[in-house]
Order: C-alpha cells, then structure tokens, then sequence
C-alpha cells in the first residue's frame, strides 16, 4: 500500500489502543477491498437496524470524497469537456472520484416487494443476486453475527463469486464462519459493537481514499 496509507493504519492502532487485536483482520479486509476496486468492482454492503444507518454511511464516504478531495483528471475530464463544450468543464469541476458501493438497505419498494413475495430474510440476497457480479464484495455488518437476512446474502455470495467480509461484535457466529475475512470487534452489547464498528469502517474509507486518491 501506499505510503499515506500506512501512516494512516499506524495512527488509527496507536490511538484505539482497543482495536489492536482486530488488527489482522482490518488488514485482510482492505487488501480485499483495494484488490476488489483496482479490478473494476463494486462493494454492496447490508445490516439492520443501526448497522442499516451504517451501510448508508459507509456508501456515503466511499462515493465521494471523505476527508480529502478527489478531483477528475485524464480521461473523464476529457470526456466531458470534448462531449458539452459549455457544461463539461463544470460537471468535471464538481464531480468527484467514487468508489462504487451500493447500500442493499435503501431500496424501499424493492424491499417491500421482496418481503411481501418471497419473505424478509431474502431482502439482501435477492439483491445480491441481481447486482452482484464476480470479483465484487459483500460487506456484512451484523452485531451478534446472527442475522438471518444477513446470512442469507452472505451464502449468496459465494455462491456467485463474491468475497464477503462481515463486521461484527467479539463472538464467533455463523456470520464468522461464512466470510472470508471476520473483523469481530471487542464487545457483545449493541450499542457497544457498533461504536467500535463506525471507528472501523472509518478507517476503513480513509484507507481507501488515500490509496486510491492520495499521492504517493
């Protein structure tokens, strides 16, 4: 990785002293996840509850810019300007770098129809299955790892060539066992884990901004 990103893996362990032991897995995760978009691919990413509001955010911070900017140069600038003379050199002055990821949680009428037809724990493997593609991840986000809907999406992706990472609390589960790679955070109460986890997928983002929209 680069060099911005390991300064930045330094300073995430020397100041959350408490997530030292995740971090083999915060490793294995990103590695995944760069090797994943260097290809071409997408991260879809699901939870309940409060991790729903963290698929959202997460989706949030890889889209656009996060904590540095991500302007367009080569290609896509060129594109513009050449394609609308007036208008391009506008949308390639405000258009950001992204890092497609799709929240399996903000489809609300698919949900819906999902839950009425086929019932509510195929409500993330139904989309797996029709936006998913080989090469792509799945990122799980599961406090007790036992998610019934969440489980669902995870065999769904490897069965169809996902690699799938799950974000969850101190106990092993059958999210765990499912996954490639399992960050399993220090706690057991909700609330708890899910501090630890917006930390995480904080690092997480940054991580992958400056990998792939830092310099050298």
């Amino acid at each position: 990785m680069k060099r911005g990103s390991k300064e930045l893996t330094e300073q995430f362990h020397q100041r959350h002293t408490d997530l030292r032991g995740c971090r083999e897995s915060i490793e294995a995760a990103l590695n995944i996840l760069v090797d994943a978009f260097r290809s071409g691919n997408k991260v879809l990413i699901c939870g309940n509850g409060g991790s729903a509001a963290d698929a959202e955010h997460i989706v949030g911070e890889l889209m656009k810019g996060f904590r540095m900017p991500r302007p367009l140069s080569g290609r896509p600038v060129r594109e513009l300007t050449e394609r609308f003379p007036e208008e391009g050199a506008l949308l390639a002055g405000k258009l950001q770098g992204a890092l497609p990821a799709i929240s399996l949680v903000s489809q609300s009428s698919l949900c819906s129809a999902i839950s009425n037809d086929s019932g509510a724990e195929m409500v993330f493997a139904q989309q797996v299955y029709g936006y998913g593609a080989g090469g792509d991840v799945l990122l799980a986000l599961s406090t007790s790892g036992r998610a019934k809907n969440v489980l669902y999406a995870v065999r769904a992706a490897k069965a169809f060539g996902l690699k799938a990472i799950a974000l969850t609390g101190r106990n092993e589960s059958p999210l765990s066992e499912l996954c490639d790679v399992t960050i399993r955070v220090p706690a057991e109460d909700t609330a708890e884990v899910q501090e630890h986890h917006t930390k995480v997928y904080h690092h997480i983002c940054a991580v992958l901004e400056a990998e792939f929209f830092g310099g050298q």
